[in-house]
């Protein structure tokens, strides 16, 4: 019954910036974190933020770190991304993913070992 659903992916323009909402439902919010990946062709998934609704706590990668900024509305259970400086490497299709707080050690936020995934949305970044 859990269900994620991202939005507001497209295209823009090198510089520009888009913000990425995810959709969350079936689970008590505060008691799991919920991240954003993506993965452009050819390339591996890459954790890029992720958040802990209950206590504020975020995560990012060294790629982004600086340019994107993750947040949470924990009434409405959406996860936001905000993305502003673009890149051309940037693009990819963006997923976001949740699982339950109890099974994360410490540092593994940004891993890939989700048990939930939304469908994924495209983000391209054009020079």
């Amino acid at each position: 019954e859990v269900q994620l659903m991202e939005s507001g992916g497209g295209a823009v323009q090198t510089g520009g910036s888009l913000r990425l909402s995810c959709a969350a439902s079936g689970f008590t919010f505060d008691e799991w974190i919920i991240a954003w990946f993506r993965q452009a062709p050819g390339k591996e998934r890459e954790g890029v933020a992720g958040i802990s609704p209950g206590d504020q706590s975020t995560y990012y990668s060294d790629s982004v770190k600086g340019r994107f900024t993750i947040s949470s509305d924990n009434d409405k259970n959406m996860v936001y991304l905000q993305m502003d400086s673009l890149k051309p490497e940037d693009t990819a299709i963006y997923y976001c993913a949740a699982d339950l707080i109890a099974e994360f050690l410490g540092g593994t936020e940004l891993q890939p070992h989700y048990d939930y995934w939304g469908p994924g949305i495209q983000v391209t970044v054009s020079s």
